[in-house]
Formats: structure tokens, sequence, C-alpha cells
């Protein structure tokens, strides 16, 4: 994942100098036009604040896909997935730049070629999702319940979603929820995106990663939510072109392992394309009496917007559906 750690704007003799290090390796961008001699300044290691020329910044912008590696990146990816290839809200934390990691969910295929079968923002601080975003096609596939891990977060190199292996021993679960925080919790692995919302043997196995999984009371999990996972393929797999659903959760208070959060809320919203016409819900669970509540995709916003949830405006479908 590239990040730039320093950055310097210099003219010499009417030539511009962009100067970076992304990842820990130099980079230097020319520019002709003269520029005035904003310069960067460090305040700390982990906080960094730098003001430059507009051409540096647009060359910072168009650099960082370039040097993103895998699928922890920013959402470029995989904005298929998002309806109109727009997200959702992407959270952010003034404190902690690197809080919320926007993960484009790959397997290699049999050629080593990444193939990519949802969305997902995950919280590096709780150690959960905040959302998975993917296209529902239901077909009945049956489980694998190998759970796979995001080598990337941890200090990994792997390209997509694997083992423990693939993460320095001494990084495990720094930033992401493992097998054994989820041991004698009792609590269930609760899939964002549904093994039910898939329709191929890769993209069932790619459902199968704890960055995609949060904290469920096994109550709900296993009743009132599941039957909505069933409902809403129903409702959708034949009716829509294309069915557009984003899952998220909300963090509560109680947690397990090392760290993870269990999830107070889980949310889930669709967009059904027809082909005249689109439609739409929200559905939010559980509530005072343990069921799912169904409502409109506004008033669902108005809630995530809400205290008790993010606390922030929040956006499902950027009100284009």
């Amino acid at each position: 994942m590239g990040v730039a750690e320093r950055a310097e704007s210099t003219n010499l003799s009417g030539l511009n100098f962009c100067l970076y290090s992304v990842s820990g390796k130099p980079v230097v961008l020319l520019t002709r036009e003269p520029q005035p001699s904003h310069h960067f300044i460090s305040t700390s290691a982990d906080q960094t604040s730098f003001t430059m020329g507009l051409r540096c910044e647009v060359f910072v912008l168009l650099l960082f896909p370039l040097f993103s590696q895998g699928e922890v990146t920013l959402f470029v990816n995989c904005s298929q997935f998002f309806l109109n290839h727009v997200p959702p809200t992407v959270l952010s934390d003034p404190t902690n730049n690197n809080r919320y990691q926007q993960i484009c969910q790959c397997l290699l295929d049999n050629n080593n070629k990444l193939q990519y079968y949802y969305a997902t923002l995950y919280d590096t601080n709780n150690k959960i999702p905040v959302y998975s975003a993917y296209e529902l096609q239901h077909a009945d596939m049956e489980r694998n319940d190998y759970w796979y891990v995001e080598p990337q977060l941890d200090g990994g190199s792997h390209l997509c979603m694997s083992g423990l292996n693939q993460i320095p021993s001494n990084n495990r679960g720094d930033h992401q929820a493992l097998n054994r925080d989820y041991e004698r919790s009792g609590y269930d692995k609760g899939h964002l995106y549904p093994v039910h919302h898939t329709s191929t043997h890769s993209s069932m196995l790619a459902t199968f990663t704890l960055t995609n999984a949060a904290p469920q009371d096994p109550g709900f999990n296993r009743g009132q939510w599941r039957v909505h996972e069933e409902d809403l393929a129903e409702l959708l797999n034949n009716a829509c072109s294309k069915a557009y659903v984003v899952t998220g959760v909300v963090p509560g208070d109680t947690q397990i392992g090392d760290g993870v959060k269990v999830a107070k809320y889980y949310w889930s919203a669709y967009c059904c394309i027809k082909s005249h016409t689109t439609e739409s819900a929200g559905y939010v669970g559980p509530d005072n009496n343990g069921r799912v509540q169904t409502l409109t995709v506004k008033d669902l916003e108005t809630r995530l917007s809400g205290p008790g949830y993010y606390g922030s405006p929040f956006y499902v479908f950027q009100g284009r559906c």
C-alpha cells in the first residue's frame, strides 16, 4: 500500500521537482511550470501534514494508485460493486489516517490473476468491517468454512486474502481479527457478504475472510438475520437486472479476544435496477425484540448518521437510489 512519507516541492531553473518517499522508495516527479515555495512540514512519525503547490498535489493523487499493491488500496480496483461506481461514505478518523482501510476483496485464480468479488471498508481499530458491498447473485452453494485473513493489514505482502502464514508472526492480529479471537467467545463469525448471496464456488470462498465478518450473537445470526438474508435473495434474485447490496455493522462496547468489537447492530440496504426504474429498501437489527426492521434507505441513513451509530453523516447510495 503506497503511503507518502515525505514530500517536498523545489524549483530549479524553471523545472519543478516534486520529491516523495513512497513506502520507503524515493520518487521524483518533474513539471515545467514554476510553483510557489510551499514546503513539507513534519510534525511527528504518526501524523504528517504538508502543503505544496497545486500540481504537486495533483501528481500525488495520480501517483498513489500506481504504487498501491493488491487489494488493500483505494476502491478504484473494485468500484463495479457500487451503484454508479460510487461507494458509501468512507469514514475517517482525524487521529489515525490508517484506521479505515479500503479493501478490494480478491482471490488469485489458477493463472495467478487477481479476481475481485466485492469491496469492504475495514476498521482496524475495532477489528471489524464497517461494510461490505457486492452484487447479489444467489445460487445454492455448499459452504467451506476455512477463514482467510488479510496479509497486507499486518505487514504481509500477499496480494489477496490468504492464510495466517502470509503474515509475519510478530504482526499477526495487530490490525485485524483472527480465528483465535472467536474461540470460546460465545459469538458467531457473522458474514456481511453472506454465502447465501453468492452464485459460484469462488465467490463463496471469498466471503470467508475475517475482514468480512464481525462477532454476532448466535441466536440473531442463525435466526432473524438469516431469515432476512434468505428473504432478500428471494426478493431480488430474479426481479432485478442488477441488485447492489451494502451490508454493515455498528460496533458496540463489548469486545472479544484481542480487542475485537462485537457488532451492536447489523444493517443492510439494496438498490434493485430494473429496465425503467429502481427500487430500494433498508434494514437494521436487532431491535428491542430481536427482530430486523425494514425502513427506507433515507431513514436508514438518518439512523446510521446519528448518535449510537456512526455519529456523522453517512450515505449508502449517495442519493442515487
